[in-house]
């Protein structure tokens, strides 16, 4: 790989606009493309590319762009819905590839695109960002390494503002976002999967939409997102974890909370707070470790630095030929996950899992 390595984005709204602003903090890393079939996305991208001294191609599709820029890395940030064309269409022709989260809205795409990236010749990473803000990253460090000893609870809480504006307001009915507990929390029960290095077995969930949203229509439809759910996940090894979501809680002073309790105590980080605490059984704690992230990092997104230090595990790995620390199976979890939990709620029953 040469020493800079050439970026393209298809998506240019508020994530895709995020993508440029890392890709500038990166080191070697250039943006030489952006495809977004909406107008006023692709404004804003070009407004932002000459702030970051940016300069790139637009292209209102994919094809066009692929016809016309050559290209080591592809960042697929365009709405849930459309990942499993774009994936069908940008893989045969090779280049590493960061698809954001959800892999896929449902569990039979993402099945297909986890298979046929098992033989895919290049990088293919799957973008579940928050397991690198990095005071979560510390948090995963230090639980791996039996600070709590074996984790048998965890805990993640996010109390956080409604769903964004997007183009069109997609993100607001299921059948564009694969449902709140695949689009928004595929990122949670990564976590969860990841820290406890385990695989679920049986969730059980409870949620509803109570307050936003409700007095939207679009095209005589009312947006039909979840807003709230509780959500249990039995793993094979014995830990059940939890994730609490509120969606109508903007208010809160920590967005999210995650615990892991064992039988030496407990463990938790606080976002954006940045503080972890660790609260031994014997009470000699609390004792508090504050883990920073730089300025530039912070401002480069909404995501505690996430995205900026998964760009810069994924550009180490295609400029070096590492392999993926977030692969294709990593977003197939998630999206099995969420669709479960989805699932849960609409049957009120648990639903079973089995991943052999």
């Amino acid at each position: 790989m040469r020493d800079t390595r050439r970026y393209a984005i298809i998506g240019c709204g508020m994530m895709g606009r995020e993508h440029m602003r890392n890709i500038a903090l990166v080191p070697g890393a250039e943006l030489v493309a952006i495809a977004d079939p909406d107008e006023g996305s692709r404004a804003a991208a070009q407004a932002l590319g000459k702030e970051l001294g940016q300069d790139f191609a637009l292209f209102e599709d994919t094809a066009s762009l692929f016809a016309s820029a050559t290209v080591d890395a592809v960042i697929i940030a365009s709405p849930n819905f459309t990942h499993f064309g774009a994936l069908g269409e940008i893989m045969p022709l090779g280049p590493a590839i960061l698809v954001e989260k959800p892999l896929c809205t449902t569990i039979e795409d993402a099945a297909a695109i986890a298979k046929a990236a098992e033989d895919y010749p290049a990088l293919f990473w799957v973008g579940l960002e928050y397991r690198y803000m990095p005071p979560v990253t510390r948090f995963i460090e230090r639980v791996q390494a039996g600070e709590t000893g074996a984790v048998r609870m965890m805990s993640i809480r996010e109390h956080r503002f409604p769903f964004l504006p997007k183009v069109g307001d997609w993100n607001r009915f299921n059948r564009n976002t694969g449902g709140t507990l695949v689009e928004k929390c595929c990122h949670f029960f990564d976590l969860m999967r990841h820290t406890l290095q385990d695989e679920p077995v049986r969730i059980f969930a409870s949620g509803g939409q109570d307050v936003n949203h409700l007095d939207e229509v679009y095209d005589g439809a009312v947006p039909d997102i979840l807003d709230n759910a509780f959500v249990t996940v039995d793993f094979a090894g014995g830990a059940r974890a939890v994730l609490d979501l509120c969606m109508f809680a903007e208010g809160a002073e920590q967005q999210e909370e995650i615990y892991a309790l064992g039988a030496k105590g407990r463990l938790d980080v606080a976002i954006p707070a940045a503080e972890i605490t660790w609260s031994p059984r014997d009470r000699s704690g609390p004792v508090v470790e504050p883990v920073a992230t730089p300025a530039e990092a912070l401002a480069a997104g909404d995501h505690h630095g996430a995205t900026f230090y998964q760009l810069t595990h994924f550009d180490a790995a295609l400029a070096t030929g590492g392999a993926a620390q977030v692969t294709a199976l990593d977003g197939l979890r998630s999206v099995q996950m969420g669709a479960a939990a989805q699932k849960s709620i609409a049957t009120g029953q648990p639903v079973a899992l089995d991943f052999t």
